[in-house]
């Protein structure tokens, strides 16, 4: 089944899932921003330098989670706003349940 507009794509893999993130750098406060398409935005306040932005990434998805924070990998898109990352240990319906996202 294809994603409908403001659908966030969570895609279930052997270990849990994978889902695509549109990561705002240097924002005035971290949190999650809601959705852009299908991806997850997210705001950090981190700057997008020496990888700061990405391990603020992980530490506010592990903790939107509900996961550790080796749980979660960025597994493409290091240096990109827009990133695939995977969340082990969850499926695709606790993921959307603890995130608020259809």
């Amino acid at each position: 089944m294809a994603p409908e507009a403001g659908d966030v794509e969570i895609r279930a893999t052997p270990g849990g899932i994978e889902l695509t993130l549109k990561v705002v750098p240097g924002a005035s406060r971290t949190r999650v921003a809601g959705v852009l398409g299908t991806a997850l935005k997210v705001a950090v306040a981190a700057p997008p330098e020496g990888g700061k932005a990405n391990a603020a990434v992980i530490r506010l998805l592990a903790e939107a989670l509900g996961v550790s924070k080796s749980d979660v990998e960025i597994v493409s898109g290091h240096g990109q706003r827009l990133k695939r990352v995977a969340v082990r240990g969850l499926t695709a319906a606790d993921a959307r349940a603890r995130l608020g996202v259809r």
